[in-house]
């Protein structure tokens, strides 16, 4: 009987250096951050061009730029690397919060940050002070970097395209209206439409983004507003509205508590509902379903969730 043929053994790290490789596009950086020589590394890409059949990276001047197979590879090379990361880590039986040690990538707002970050960081040092938060800014909605591993967690509203994340709602928000203390527009009673779209706005937008809800409302009724300035965040809307006589339309979590009234909890500014009706929102915690059964990930996720519910409170 013939016998099957045998196949070499793969060796996975090599896995882990293509990918690294790929990233840096640097034979110098890759071994830095792999702990390795440069001569290490590079015999480590002479194995990989031969067990790939591919030159990989070729000199471009005096730097490396990968082949068209090496960019083909790039993103299914790193999701395996990851997935074998994730798999051959020790599995956490017993999560010990007191000898806990990681650090968490959180992705959100700047509002987020600036009201809640604090008391989250308050709970986690209290129950394992060894764990760090990072967080990072949001400048777009890309599923990319919770599939791929450098977020762990993101906090903010539920648009993504990829079908396969978990959320979990953390608290119910609106938009409300605000302008400095003593603002003219609230001078005369309740603030009309007319009156509010005479005014000029602040208005805060992310890349890509194509205006605030409000927009096409107004355009209904033959409206426009002369949006003024638009700046990367609410914060920063909120703090031009407050030295001006623009007006913002900003999440009510932004004065501080996300069921509050109307009425800003912020120094030196004051809130009003917005001439017209425009619906509420959830504000989520979204993570990769990897994630899902990681004891540490799901305390660090249940923490977040009595954070922001003390805070509605």
């Amino acid at each position: 009987m013939d016998q099957p043929e045998m196949r070499p053994a793969v060796d996975l790290n090599l896995l882990t250096a293509l990918d690294v490789l790929l990233a840096e596009c640097s034979v110098t950086r890759a071994a830095r951050r792999l702990g390795l020589s440069p001569s290490a590394m590079s015999r480590t890409l002479a194995r990989l061009r031969k067990v790939t059949g591919d030159p990989l990276l070729v000199q471009a001047g005096r730097v490396l730029v990968p082949t068209p197979y090496a960019r083909e590879l790039g993103e299914r090379v790193h999701s395996a690397a990851l997935e074998a990361r994730t798999l051959l880590r020790p599995a956490i039986t017993r999560l010990d919060l007191a000898t806990l040690e990681r650090t968490f990538v959180l992705r959100a707002g700047g509002g987020f940050v600036e009201l809640l970050a604090a008391p989250l960081l308050a709970a986690v040092c209290a129950a394992a002070p060894q764990v760090s938060l990072h967080f990072v800014p949001k400048p777009d909605r890309d599923a990319r970097p919770l599939r791929e591993g450098p977020i762990d967690l993101e906090i903010g509203i539920v648009v993504t395209s990829a079908p396969e994340m978990r959320t979990q709602l953390l608290f119910r928000d609106r938009y409300v209206c605000v302008v400095r203390s003593g603002h003219p527009l609230l001078s005369e009673g309740p603030v009309t439409v007319e009156a509010y779209a005479a005014c000029r706005h602040v208005v805060a937008m992310r890349p890509g983004e194509q205006g605030e809800p409000i927009e096409p409302l107004l355009e209904e009724r033959g409206l426009r507003r002369r949006v003024a300035v638009t700046v990367p965040g609410y914060m920063d809307a909120m703090r031009l509205a407050r030295a001006s006589d623009l007006v913002a339309l900003v999440p009510l979590s932004c004065l501080g508590n996300p069921s509050a009234t109307s009425e800003g909890a912020v120094t030196g500014l004051a809130s009003f509902e917005p001439p017209l009706p425009l619906p509420g929102f959830n504000i989520c915690a979204i993570w990769h379903p990897r994630l899902e059964a990681d004891p540490a990930h799901r305390w660090l996720r249940e923490t977040l969730v009595a954070v922001c519910r003390k805070a509605a409170s």
